[in-house]
């Protein structure tokens, strides 16, 4: 991987960790790098689930993978969060 594509994973990774809190309702206790991590994962791992099912490359924005990934971005923040108010 070079790293114009580990900045773009940074970077998507961020937007997603932030669309997966917007989806999570309520007051998350989680810090901004805290989502930003769960995004980037989220982001990554929905690249390959993506792949797996063979919509990660389609025409014009990938609706599909996008949503994966934020889906997956919102699972992580809530389990995150949840562990952290036990904590």
């Amino acid at each position: 991987m070079e790293i114009s594509g580990i900045i773009s994973a940074i970077l998507i990774g961020i937007v997603v960790g932030i669309l997966g809190r917007l989806v999570v309702p309520g007051r998350q206790r989680i810090g901004v790098l805290w989502t930003i991590l769960v995004g980037i994962a989220a982001a990554l791992v929905g690249t390959a689930i993506a792949a797996g099912f063979d919509v990660a490359d389609t025409k014009g924005i990938d609706w599909i993978e996008l949503a994966i990934q934020t889906g997956l971005a919102a699972l992580g923040v809530a389990a995150l969060d949840r562990f952290k108010s036990r904590s």
